[in-house]
């Protein structure tokens, strides 16, 4: 799971234009090099045998070479040069264990060395950085750890030209007396646990210098402006570290760059717009994350090979230059979470034919939609939610045929029923996030006009007041996964069709006025009841990322956990026995309803529950015994019922605060302490009560002999029972929300999404 994970950031620090094509190219020409050999010398052959002796597990190696004669030049993996020297090892994705042996150093021809993807630990051997003929050292994606060791003073000049260490486990500071290597041109070390200032000599080291890729570190410090001396730098990637400070004004003397990444860092300063046209080769930009602040200057425009331009998550602001048009080649464009206003018709869109992805989340853009967006025939991807647009949807969106996500949430837009009229031609949207503040007090379009959306996985129309009922059109969208209907006006019972989407896992109808009984419909729908996951039907889902933090984001639905929400809305009757069926849920939500009955039994048998709230209902009866043994639930709230009985002993539901039970003045707990009037045995004297120390639950106090503390939950034997807390509807969500997000906080994730998502889905 770690490496999955540790290759899926490489890929983020890794993919550009450069590395593609030109670091790669001198891996592929240096390795294409190699020619085998008929025979191979004992001597090579005991140094290859030397690194197989180190290793815990061979991946098969040792038998496979048995196979093979004893000739080392045809073992796999191996090859030699004409002389029977062993010019390569290549042995990624082999599964080997164990540490790196110091011998392949004495391979006197060695040229290249791949041994990649596997699981190799220990550290990286001297030997092989410090060679007399290794040209080409790949060591990524491994468990190779501790501080990368020094050269000596002396050592003459290195002939490696590309290092390969990300993924590992290195730490401390990058070596300074690595000034021999006057032949690099790629170093890549992201990936690792580097720390102290990214080093300045790299550039006065060797003049081939092309590739520099340090992301995902821990470095600290500002930008060297040594790295402007690089004259062939073409990519610099320094994302996902400490560093601090201004982009210094050297480095846009590097005028060959290609692609500079330096998000989520702490950066600061205005961009210079006298400094940036120099880098007039530049087609990814990216500064994401960090905090610049200031326009984007006019002289953008003059960057004419510009591709992809990443300022989000920063404090930018002022209106968008209309010099951006000149920029024909751009494809991506991502610069949400900013300050910027005016209006979008500054820009002439129909300029940028090329453009795909166009995300302006979460600014103060005032206006309506400009006309030249819908020339953009390429486009794929359209957020504008978060802004003060207004108007209504153009009937021209449906040129843009290829469009897949679009979010619209959180402006001033009116008449759904026209937007949805005019959105059925997209015929290619998988994502439509259309809700928020749009279409206060409008009605939820009923009638047949309302069709297509036939590739529709997610809608969200969440945060609108919309009145009416749950619309018969929705049952014609096959392929929905997703459904966010949440805080609006709609009424009336949840239609019985909704059994015949099939493909629907993540229900969230709560914040109505939804009544009636809990249909058993809900019960029959095939991806609540079933541990199988949607088919990937389209895997551009989310075309652009959902962002739950600024930190984690999501691109699949399939990330998503399984979500039955019905809490705050007027439902009646008794929770359906049914329910039992759901065993995949694992976020269930009935609070806030007028729910009767006692809690099902069945409930036990949702064992992939981890949020589980039926809090503020008439529900009676005791809690099922069998609860505790639901190990994976993390949120757990049925105060203010009418409940009865002892709470279940048992590890699960004794991590809960006394607040998931309060308001059920005849539920009974097993407590360890008595009350401060207690006139049985010594008294040290009572907790503090209030603030800090009430949050606290009771076994962080047990084992305190002389220690007492009021108790919110009616102790079992005791004659008196304490008054019922009353709380009103709103405090009660409020309290759940955060315990779904206190628990999210604590490792259960997703959950979190379930309290911020209606901003993101809007």
């Amino acid at each position: 799971m770690k490496k999955q994970q540790l290759r899926s950031s490489c890929k983020k620090c890794s993919n550009g234009p450069f590395v593609g094509c030109a670091a790669a190219l001198v891996v592929v020409l240096l390795f294409s090099m190699a020619s085998t050999a008929t025979s191979c010398t004992e001597g090579e052959k005991g140094s290859v045998l030397q690194f197989l002796d180190g290793l815990s597990s061979d991946g098969g190696l040792a038998a496979s070479w048995r196979r093979n004669s004893t000739d080392c030049c045809v073992w796999e993996g191996i090859a030699c040069g004409a002389d029977g020297s062993v010019t390569d090892v290549s042995l990624a994705s082999k599964g080997l264990e164990g540490r790196v042996s110091p011998s392949l150093g004495n391979l006197a021809g060695l040229l290249r060395v791949n041994l990649s993807d596997n699981s190799l630990s220990g550290g990286l051997p001297l030997e092989l950085v410090s060679s007399d003929s290794i040209v080409v050292l790949d060591v990524s994606f491994n468990r190779l750890g501790g501080d990368m060791q020094e050269l000596p003073s002396s050592t003459p000049a290195r002939p490696l030209q590309v290092l390969n260490i990300s993924s590992n486990l290195f730490t401390g500071g990058f070596p300074s007396t690595w000034k021999v290597m006057n032949n690099l041109v790629a170093l890549n070390a992201s990936n690792n646990s580097f720390t102290g200032q990214i080093p300045s000599h790299f550039c006065s080291s060797s003049s081939l210098l092309a590739v520099v890729e340090l992301c995902y570190n821990q470095f600290t410090g500002s930008i060297p402006p040594g790295l402007g001396n690089c004259s062939m730098l073409r990519v610099l990637k320094a994302g996902h570290n400490n560093l601090r400070g201004t982009l210094p004004n050297e480095l846009f003397d590097a005028s060959l760059l290609e692609y500079l990444s330096l998000p989520d860092n702490d950066l600061n300063g205005e961009l210079d717009g006298v400094q940036i046209i120099k880098l007039r080769n530049l087609a990814n930009l990216n500064l994401g994350g960090n905090n610049f602040s200031g326009k984007i200057p006019d002289s953008i425009g003059q960057l004419r090979k510009l591709e992809e331009l990443h300022l989000d998550h920063n404090n930018m602001s002022g209106e968008l230059p209309s010099a951006l048009s000149n920029c024909t080649n751009l494809i991506t464009v991502d610069l949400k979470s900013n300050h910027f206003n005016g209006e979008l018709t500054k820009v002439n869109f129909s300029s940028l034919l090329n453009l795909k992805n166009l995300d302006l989340l979460y600014n103060n853009f005032t206006g309506t939609i400009p006309e030249s967006i819908y020339s953009c025939r390429k486009l794929v991807a359209l957020r504008i939610s978060g802004n003060n647009l207004h108007g209504q949807l153009s009937p021209r969106i449906a040129s843009l045929r290829s469009l897949t996500f679009l979010s619209l949430g959180f402006n001033n837009f009116t008449n759904i029923t026209n937007t949805l009229w005019i959105l059925k031609n997209c015929r290619n949207l998988t994502s439509l996030l259309i809700g928020g503040t749009n279409f206060k007090g409008e009605s939820m379009p009923e009638d047949e006009i309302v069709d297509g959306f036939q590739n529709l996985q997610v809608l969200s129309i969440a945060g609108s007041s919309l009145s009416g009922n749950i619309p018969f059109w929705l049952s014609k969208l096959t392929k929905l996964e997703m459904l966010l209907l949440q805080d609006n006006q709609l009424s009336g019972p949840i239609p019985g069709w909704i059994r015949n989407l099939n493909l629907l896992f993540h229900l969230d109808i709560s914040n109505n006025d939804i009544t009636g009984e809990i249909p058993t419909a809900l019960m029959e729908m095939p991806m609540l009841n079933s541990d199988k996951v949607a088919p990937r039907l389209d895997p551009r889902a989310f075309e652009l990322p959902v962002y739950a933090t600024p930190s984690r984001q999501y691109r699949i639905t399939s990330a998503f956990p399984k979500v039955l929400n019905l809490g705050n809305n007027n439902f009646t009757g008794m929770i359906p026995e049914e329910i039992g069926q759901l065993n995949s849920l694992v976020i269930l939500n009935f609070s806030s309803n007028s729910l009767s009955g006692e809690i099902p039994q069945q409930l036990c048998n949702l064992i992939n529950l981890r949020v589980l709230d039926l809090s503020s209902n008439r529900l009676t009866g005791m809690i099922p015994s069998a609860l505790k043994n639901l190990h994976f639930l993390s949120a757990f709230n049925v105060s203010h019922n009418d409940l009865e009985g002892q709470i279940p002993d048992g590890v699960q539901l004794s991590t809960f605060p006394d607040s998931s039970f309060e308001g059920n003045p005849k539920l009974c707990r097993h407590i360890l302490h008595r009350s401060c009037d207690s006139t049985e045995g010594p008294s040290e004297g009572p907790v503090p009560s209030g603030g800090q120390f009430s949050t606290f639950q009771i076994s962080g106090f047990e084992g305190n002999n002389k220690l007492c503390g009021a108790m919110l939950i009616h102790k079992c034997g005791s004659t008196e029972a304490p008054p019922a807390t009353i709380m009103s509807t709103k405090q009660t969500y409020y309290k759940t929300a955060f315990a779904i997000a206190f628990s999210a906080f604590f490792g259960v994730g997703v959950l979190y999404d379930q309290i911020v998502l209606s901003r993101y889905f809007g």
